[in-house]
């Protein structure tokens, strides 16, 4: 069975290759504003499964994943600018957040999803240092305004659960419903 990943995402694309050999990509265009009391938790989960519906066919497995970075419901988005960008690294500054990234898999007519979630504290965050990230390339294209794999992974304290969930794909989960769907990975 082919297999599909609804991202553009170069991270996931990434540490999909960890896992598979040969895949194709596909950018999907969903709108991805939360409902109102809609959880963390479920936001991502509806995200990945909309993702993965866009691009499923009879004879293709679809991969989407989703990922939040959050305080609490307080869901901490991609920032849209300079502005946004420090809110979001002051509020993260010096706390313990969760990263929520759910990957569902749509193939022969059903989807199967799976959640991870990410404790990561932060060290307290000097006004310098935010502006000096910000001069980076790093948080614009990322939930939360870091990248974890980056320079940002230089203000995470400690993490408590899947690093590769915080990437933007949690490699596990994802092995898992892989293999469910009778796909072979490497290394089994």
């Amino acid at each position: 069975m082919r297999v599909l990943l609804a991202s553009s995402s170069p991270r996931r694309r990434a540490l999909l290759s960890l896992l598979l050999q040969d895949f194709d990509t596909f950018s999907p265009d969903i709108d991805e504003t939360s409902f109102e009391g809609e959880t963390p938790e479920k936001y991502v989960a509806r995200l990945a499964i909309e993702k993965a519906r866009t691009c499923a066919t009879e004879n293709t497995a679809s991969l989407g994943a989703d990922t939040a970075v959050a305080i609490g419901n307080q869901i901490l988005g991609k920032p849209r600018d300079v502005q946004e960008a420090k809110y979001i690294l002051k509020t993260l500054s010096d706390t313990t957040h969760k990263v929520h990234t759910a990957v569902a898999l749509a193939y022969a007519g059903d989807v199967h999803t799976l959640t991870s979630s990410t404790s990561v504290t932060f060290t307290k965050l000097s006004d310098a240092a935010i502006h000096q990230y910000l001069l980076t390339d790093e948080p614009w294209d990322k939930a939360g305004g870091y990248g974890i794999q980056g320079y940002a992974g230089a203000f995470v304290r400690c993490i408590s659960g899947s690093y590769s969930a915080v990437v933007g794909m949690p490699l596990c989960e994802t092995r898992e419903l892989l293999l469910g769907a009778g796909i072979q990975v490497r290394h089994g």
